[in-house]
């Protein structure tokens, strides 16, 4: 089922959101070459804790995943680009890192994802990075009242395809409100005119991922970790956005 908020809903959304990305702002402050992915996870659990928010992901338990997640930020490096469990590892110069964080504070859920280069970038892995960011942009344009979720879906795919990246439709965006993942499932690639017909309320979790060379995915030994399966880079961006009648809002902002 759908469950479209009201504008006080939408707005205390904003105000998880905000505190979602200024974590992730810290986080890309603090991930220095050296700095171990377990302390990553420590400041956020400090910072969960001191504000009073709830992880989404701590004990968190999916059919794809392999026991409850007992961590509260999901953090992938270099080919690993979703539900990245941290773990005892020093990033190193060139990593490149994609932090993923989702929280509930007052009942309500914001979901937020960065990629980000440690210590000298590769510009091949900027270009992917850009090409998440743009997709991500291009989504959210798309996702305005009266529109359909393929339109949304199909803009995040032209702009994949534009930088000659292939797209996964495994995972992808979904709902969140109450909970991180509601109704209905946003494919990264559709097409235009296709789907659910968007609609004030609406709230959703927009996240282009991509890998350099392939669309097949395979995951870690702990059940979680999932990477590009020829080994190549990969970068995940997303936003939490709500439809309105006067056009989409980004939830997930730090000012």
């Amino acid at each position: 089922m759908l469950e479209l908020k009201t504008r006080g809903e939408i707005d205390k959304m904003r105000i998880t959101g905000g505190f979602v990305s200024r974590v992730l702002d810290e986080l890309t402050d603090l991930a220095e070459v050296g700095v171990n992915l377990l302390d990553l996870e420590l400041h956020v659990r400090r910072r969960i804790e001191e504000r009073g928010a709830v992880s989404c992901y701590w004990d968190y338990a999916p059919s794809f995943g392999e026991g409850p997640f007992r961590n509260t930020v999901c953090l992938s490096v270099n080919d690993a680009v979703l539900h990245g469990l941290p773990f005892d590892y020093r990033l190193a110069d060139g990593d490149l890192l994609t932090m993923d964080l989702a929280v509930s504070i007052d009942g309500w859920v914001a979901d937020s994802a960065r990629s980000i280069v440690v210590g000298t970038p590769d510009p091949d892995d900027l270009r992917l990075i850009k090409a998440t960011e743009e997709a991500l942009v291009a989504g959210i344009a798309a996702a305005q009242s009266g529109n359909k979720l393929g339109d949304v879906s199909h803009a995040i795919w032209t702009v994949a395809d534009s930088y000659g990246y292939p797209v996964n439709t495994e995972f992808g965006g979904h709902g969140l409100g109450r909970t991180m993942h509601e109704d209905p499932h946003v494919p990264n690639k559709d097409r235009p005119g296709r789907g659910l017909k968007l609609r004030p309320g609406l709230t959703l979790a927009l996240e282009p991922w991509l890998a350099a060379t392939t669309d097949r995915i395979v995951f870690d030994p702990d059940g979680w970790t999932i990477r590009s399966a020829d080994g190549s880079r990969t970068a995940h961006t997303e936003h939490t956005i709500a439809i309105t009648e006067d056009g989409p809002e980004v939830l997930t902002l730090s000012v």
